[in-house]
């Protein structure tokens, strides 16, 4: 997952997220425990994360 400069730092992808793998420290980084679900990505009110591909 890519976090873009648009991240507001607002946190719903970490709450949403089921493994734990985004921590918010003034915008939202994926950590090792992130298995690119998707999850956060249908959360993020403001578009900021995308599918690495």
């Amino acid at each position: 997952m890519k976090v873009s400069k648009k991240c507001v730092g607002c946190g719903q992808c970490a709450a949403y997220c089921p493994y734990d793998a985004i921590t918010v420290f003034g915008r939202a980084e994926m950590n090792e425990k992130c298995v690119e679900c998707g999850i956060c990505v249908e959360y993020c009110p403001v578009c900021a994360i995308s599918e690495d591909k």
